[in-house]
């Protein structure tokens, strides 16, 4: 399976496209043709800002994310997009699928994600485990100190989390969402 990133123009982002799935929508691209499934590593505004404009092209897309993801995806004070240029409030709640902790998500084509809940950069943060592959958003960027002063951020629990996917991450490569793949650190 091919994976397609795109580095986002917001804070460099990382989006992630392969077999319908697109993991944090940030700049419209080639990416978002036929997606069906979008999964949020967590609901920051650089890696939801796509979010309105792919429902609109692909609008039977599901969006998998947390309770508290979606509350921040309708806020745009908590997605702390009301402190830039375009604040985002999503216009498709509809869309939204609810996920918890350690629960497997049908991707189709047999496919599944594992959803391992990984706080501490933020409450909504979700690692997905997809075949060889852990997608960690900002819960761990190799080489990178995890930012936990902004709202919603805990530094015990980043703790925890940077530890569970260090341990996730064995014998499978890491999708980090502040840049490009990285091998079994």
């Amino acid at each position: 399976m091919t994976v397609h990133s795109h580095i986002n123009s917001l804070f460099n982002s990382m989006s992630y496209v392969f077999n319908g799935i697109l993991i944090d929508p940030g700049d419209v691209w080639n990416g978002f043709n036929n997606v069906s499934i979008v999964l949020l590593t967590h609901a920051h505004f650089d890696h939801i800002y796509g979010l309105n404009e792919l429902l609109m092209i692909s609008p039977t897309a599901k969006v998998y994310t947390n309770v508290i993801g979606k509350e921040m995806l309708l806020n745009a004070r908590k997605n702390l997009s009301a402190y830039h240029e375009t604040p985002f409030v999503l216009e498709y709640p509809e869309s939204v699928v609810i996920v918890n902790d350690r629960e497997t998500v049908d991707l189709g084509n047999g496919l599944t994600a594992k959803v391992v809940f990984t706080p501490g950069h933020n409450s909504s943060c979700i690692s997905w485990i997809i075949d060889n592959m852990v997608f960690s958003g900002d819960s761990l960027i190799p080489g990178v100190k995890t930012a936990t002063n902004l709202p919603g951020g805990d530094k015990e629990e980043s703790k925890r989390s940077e530890k569970l996917i260090r341990q996730l991450i064995i014998n499978r490569d890491i999708f980090p969402g502040h840049q490009v793949l990285t091998r079994n650190l």
